[in-house]
Order: structure tokens, then C-alpha cells, then sequence
């Protein structure tokens, strides 16, 4: 099974590499995770950054694909984890994305299979990796009865 994190920008803050890298260590060695960063666009208008980006993407896009995107549903962590576990039973390549700091283009919500919220609330792009991640590892102790996540 092959799960990658998909992601625009490049050259992060010493936090969210020290945050991406403390999760990734953390998530089973059966998922050969990868994290695949792609440069931000530096066209003049949202539009067209977005455009540019999606064209990354979707370019790389291969097997099943989780767009993370206000649109879609905001997921419990227990939902989540029933996700996964329904992802990683479909026996090909897992992919999340995650937009610049425009966001995802249209394009890229109408190639991706599934669109997941983390929240209502707007986060820095770059803080979504960390966040996605932990979570990512949240679910994944819940699949295997870790006492990592504490419900309630």
C-alpha cells in the first residue's frame, strides 16, 4: 500500500517539518508514506495560482483521491478511521491533497474521489499538513486500539 500526502508549497517553517516528520515516523511502515511537495505558482491573479497548482496535482494524481477542502464533510475522528480503514481496503495507491494557500482549484474537487474537511474554521496550508497527519495517525490508533486517541 502506498499513502502520500500531496501538498503546494515547498520550503516550510522548521516547525511543520519537525511536526510532519514526528507523525510520519509514527505511521505503519506497511503504508510506504510519502510526502510530495510541489512549488507554489507565482501567476499574478488567485485564479490563476490555483489553476497552475491543480495542473501539479492533478498531474500526479494516481489511485484513490482525498481532496482536503472545505466542501466536503467535516468527519468525527471515529468516522475518519472508518474512512481509512475503507481506503486502504480498496487496494490501490492513496492519495490526500492539500491547495496552496488559494486553496484547491475546481478542477482538482471534480478529479478527486472524496473531499474531506478538517474544519470550518480556515487554516494556514502549511499547518494543515501537521494537522492532517496527526490525524491520519489518530485514525489509524483507533483502527488498531492504541490508547493514543481518548474518546469522549
Amino acid at each position: 500500500m502506498v499513502v502520500t500526502l500531496l501538498s503546494i508549497g515547498k520550503k516550510m517553517p522548521n516547525w511543520v517539518t519537525t511536526g510532519c516528520n514526528e507523525y510520519q515516523k509514527r505511521l505503519p511502515k506497511q503504508w510506504r508514506f510519502e510526502l510530495r511537495e510541489f512549488a507554489q505558482s507565482k501567476a499574478d491573479s488567485a485564479e490563476r495560482r490555483m489553476s497552475d497548482e491543480s495542473k501539479l496535482l492533478i498531474g500526479a494524481a494516481d489511485g484513490h483521491v482525498v481532496a482536503l477542502d472545505n466542501r466536503g464533510a467535516a468527519p468525527s475522528t471515529e468516522q475518519l478511521a472508518t474512512s481509512l480503514q475503507s481506503w486502504l481496503e480498496l487496494g490501490k495507491p492513496l492519495q490526500f491533497w492539500i491547495g496552496g494557500a488559494d486553496g484547491l482549484h475546481d478542477d482538482c474537487r471534480a478529479r478527486a474521489d472524496e473531499l474531506v474537511s478538517l474544519s470550518a474554521l480556515t487554516f494556514p496550508h502549511p499547518m494543515v499538513r501537521v494537522i492532517w497527519l496527526e490525524q491520519l495517525y489518530r485514525a489509524h490508533s483507533v483502527l488498531i486500539n492504541h490508547p493514543y486517541h481518548r474518546a469522549g
